[in-house]
């Protein structure tokens, strides 16, 4: 799909247009008429979710940065076993023997 050209006109809205093989544009007319909207209003709703996912996902993968020091302290957690508690060890203890 070609990149979409935008325009602004006075009013402050945009345009953007795409172009798209018959075929492609049949897909959408039929989404479109499936979920009871006009091809214009399920594409504006489709890219807009779309971006909002992009969104979502690179806010949260920037949110989880850490710091060199951080990230030494997450691989040596990550590396030790958990110490189980005492309510843990008699189902881990009937967990292993019944593996061998």
């Amino acid at each position: 799909m070609a990149k979409p050209a935008r325009t602004d006109d006075a009013s402050g809205r945009g345009r953007i247009t795409a172009r798209l093989s018959a075929e492609k544009q049949e897909i959408l007319r039929l989404a479109a008429d499936l979920s009871d909207s006009t091809l214009n209003q399920f594409v504006v709703q489709s890219a807009l979710s779309a971006a909002q996912q992009v969104i979502e996902k690179a806010e949260f993968i920037h949110a989880i940065k850490l710091s060199i020091d951080e990230s030494k302290k997450l691989f040596a957690l990550l590396g030790e076993p958990a110490t189980p508690s005492e309510s843990q060890k008699p189902t881990i203890k009937r967990v292993r023997t019944s593996e061998n």
